[in-house]
């Protein structure tokens, strides 16, 4: 592991840190303790965060909203550039984020560990909230000193999020309101605060009134693959088609069923088309408890490939984030039936670097 880029006020390093470190299936419950802390914090305290969970990215909003100087790891590569929080605590020097990356990039699920170790080794101070014992940050945490720990996973129990004790009626103010701090990006902490809501019940609202979460990971990851082909810089391909789903209720366009992309390369003198569809998962499992395709999904894809005589490529994220996935898959629509059908062969279809540009060699059968 180590630093590719850094992005800010260097100078922060030599401050004194805290690094936050909570593992993935906190619950709600959890979230009036850590903002606590969030909120006891001053300019003279200095955070080291992730923001590959919901909760890690709320706490990065929190204390980015609060003024808390921040530094924001992440890997490979620093996709939210339009975040308005981050811009200005860019801005005002308050604010550094360190890019990592492996310097061995194969394996699976050694990823977030590895970072953990790296950046525990760079602050002074460590915070957790949830810790599963089950997880990998228990382990990192045997013997290490200086450590505090928000909740014990005893109070914590696996909890689900409870429903909102008194089902007041969201008024429109409410609704604006909320509207304006959510496309502001100051998290769901900052709105509670504001609204008098509880935490599940402004998730809830958010969920209700914008897109959904799918869809926005959806869109989230065709933007991190759109921008692999480079179209800005060389300009070597031409964006043909970029799909967008659209529904009514229950009514959809067959449309929705097509690629999400068709692109051409320019420097291809037969100008031949492709079209790229992109899926992000979480986590694969290692037998496939269910495809990763659905029959009907397949036969769309190989009609629209045989209708319009094009050839079809299947963009594959696996695990981290829709914007930045740890693990990348490029598989021909050919090769989909092979992999339903023996799943240890996708491994022959993985990129050894997520972030690299996507070459013409690559997309052809």
């Amino acid at each position: 592991m180590r630093i590719i880029n850094k992005i800010g006020n260097e100078d922060l390093l030599n401050r004194e840190k805290s690094l936050f470190l909570c593992s993935k299936r906190a619950s709600y419950s959890l979230y009036d303790k850590v903002f606590g802390w969030v909120d006891s914090l001053t300019s003279n305290d200095c955070v080291i965060c992730f923001n590959s969970s919901e909760l890690e990215d709320e706490v990065m909003r929190a204390l980015l909203v609060n003024q808390v100087p921040t530094i924001l790891v992440v890997m490979n590569r620093f996709t939210d550039k339009y975040n308005v929080q981050i811009e200005k605590a860019l801005e005002e020097q308050r604010m550094l984020i360190l890019v990592l990356q492996r310097d061995e990039p194969h394996g699976t699920g050694q990823t977030p560990r590895l970072r953990n170790q790296y950046m525990m080794q760079m602050a002074e101070n460590i915070v957790c909230g949830y810790i599963d014992k089950n997880g990998s940050i228990f382990p990192l945490l045997a013997g290490v000193q200086n450590v505090r720990y928000l909740e014990q996973e005893e109070m914590m129990m696996a909890a689900e999020p409870l429903a909102p004790p008194t089902h007041q009626r969201w008024t429109v103010w409410q609704d604006k309101i909320l509207l304006r701090m959510f496309y502001e990006d100051m998290g769901l902490h900052a709105i509670k605060k504001q609204l008098r809501r509880s935490y599940v019940s402004v998730r809830n609202r958010i969920k209700a009134i914008t897109l959904p979460e799918e869809v926005l990971k959806g869109r989230e990851f065709e933007d991190f693959v759109l921008e692999l082909f480079d179209l800005n810089e060389t300009k070597a391909y031409s964006l043909i088609e970029w799909r967008g789903d659209k529904s009514l209720g229950n009514i959809t366009p067959v449309s929705n069923t097509y690629p999400d992309f068709v692109l051409v390369y320019k420097e291809d003198k037969r100008k031949k088309k492709f079209a790229v569809e992109c899926k992000w998962r979480a986590s694969i499992p290692r037998h496939f408890s269910k495809p990763l395709f659905t029959p009907e999904q397949i036969t769309h894809y190989q009609e629209y490939a045989t209708e319009k005589a094009m050839a079809v490529f299947i963009v594959l994220g696996v695990g981290g984030a829709p914007s930045m996935p740890e693990e990348l898959y490029l598989i021909p629509l050919i090769s989909i039936s092979q992999i339903q059908s023996n799943p240890s062969s996708l491994k022959q279809y993985k990129r050894e670097l997520v972030n690299k540009w996507f070459s013409i060699e690559e997309f052809k059968e």
